[in-house]
């Protein structure tokens, strides 16, 4: 089976043609019955609520030994813990703190999973924002949902490459997976716009427009860009990362911060074409356990591995995709991703 970078690129619109397909025309797949994660350990951030619970009572259901709640409040945390707790006693369940709008937490998140763990399987990096107005992350200075859906994802990312590799037993290769979404395809090229960066541009103000617009789907399409680069450093061998869609899911809190005369017409199409969230975290278990090498660095939508924007296949795409790498590289670097990266292609 084609990755996504060896498949042609799209040449439907997304709306109607691929949103209609994904959330109407195709049908929810399980992970195989013979599916069993005895003994192995998983890491899930945002996975007290929505899609990411979902999927940690879905792997607890399939014996996962092991599994780390990685959260921003502790409350919430151990509430969603003990509810899982409750149906799967046998399990070892336990809360970490992670602040995805802060570096230092990131890393000092790494450094417990690490310190902590002596076996890691799985990582499925779920924790995303959709905001509905400008707001910045006061330590950095980036839009808030290309901080966190875009770079600190891809910092947390990279920095748990080593443990999944070193840490998940002989047999198999780590498993990183990074939730993604559909509407990244709908996004055209990405462009410095007369501002010095990519990143820069995104961070303006005076482009901001808000999340059923372009900035959210504009967060999504950058890790696109990223996973095109990261299979340069990494073997399928050391670890298998992909990308997933969980396409349009009833149950979320992603659109907490909706305008209140919006939510309504939000549910009720909701209603009518959203999948439920016991669909929506099926995905995430066919990304993380049931596709193999062969999706590494692919996006994943709909249960089936798929092409990246259309952008990507153009040589202007690939140039921007280069660009894009070598500013998150000087934005990460303080944490040693560089060092990180260059590790895991010689191993």
């Amino acid at each position: 089976m084609a990755s996504s970078k060896d498949l042609p690129p799209w040449d439907i619109p997304f709306f109607p043609n691929i949103f209609v397909k994904n959330q109407f025309c195709t049908k929810p797949q399980k992970p195989p019955e013979t599916t069993d994660l005895t003994g192995k350990v998983a890491v899930i951030t945002g996975a007290n609520t929505g899609l990411g619970f979902e999927a940690s009572k879905q792997m607890l259901s399939l014996n996962l030994s092991h599994l780390v709640i990685a959260v921003r409040s502790r409350e919430k945390g151990e509430a969603a813990a003990a509810k899982l707790r409750n149906k799967h006693p046998g399990a070892t369940i336990e809360v970490m703190l992670l602040d995805m709008s802060s570096y230092d937490s990131i890393q000092g998140f790494v450094h417990r999973i690490d310190n902590q763990l002596s076996r890691l399987d799985i990582a499925i990096l779920n924790a995303g924002v959709m905001k509905l107005n400008y707001s910045t992350v006061p330590n950095t200075g980036h839009e808030e949902m290309i901080q966190i859906n875009y770079l600190s994802t891809a910092l947390l990312a990279i920095l748990l490459l080593p443990i999944l590799k070193s840490k998940s037993p002989a047999g198999g290769p780590g498993r990183l997976t990074i939730v993604n979404a559909a509407l990244a395809l709908t996004v055209p090229l990405p462009t410095t716009n007369g501002h010095k960066s990519l990143l820069a541009a995104l961070d303006d103000p005076k482009g901001f427009v808000n999340y059923s617009d372009k900035q959210y789907n504009l967060s999504k399409v950058l890790g696109h860009m990223f996973a095109y680069k990261l299979i340069d450093y990494v073997s399928a061998d050391d670890v298998i990362v992909n990308l997933v869609c969980p396409g349009f899911v009833k149950g979320t809190e992603l659109s907490r911060e909706v305008n209140i005369l919006v939510k309504p017409i939000m549910a009720t199409f909701a209603g009518i074409a959203a999948r439920s969230l016991s669909d929506g975290a099926s995905t995430y278990l066919d990304a993380a356990l049931v596709k193999g090498k062969e999706s590494h660095g692919s996006f994943i939508m709909s249960w089936k591995i798929s092409p990246y924007n259309s952008f990507l296949y153009t040589p202007e795409g690939r140039d921007a995709a280069e660009r894009l790498w070598r500013e998150t590289m000087d934005e990460l670097d303080p944490a040693g991703v560089s060092g990180i990266l260059e590790s895991m292609k010689k191993l």
